[in-house]
């Protein structure tokens, strides 16, 4: 599975705290997905999307 954050990302940083395997900041403060979405935390990352306020993740199989 992989994650990606689309243009509207609001650097408030709830993906990061949900999913620190998948999600980070990159060097302008913006979230990025920087690892494919492993098993074991396909349910982090979902509830990283799904708290995100803006809702610019998707995530794809």
């Amino acid at each position: 599975m992989k994650a990606r954050v689309n243009e509207g990302c609001i650097s408030c940083g709830a993906c990061v705290a949900a999913c620190p395997e998948v999600f980070r900041f990159n060097d302008d403060g913006i979230a990025e997905a920087f690892a494919d979405i492993a098993p074991e935390y396909e349910k982090p990352a979902a509830e990283a999307r799904d708290g995100c306020p803006v809702s610019v993740i998707d995530i794809e199989e």
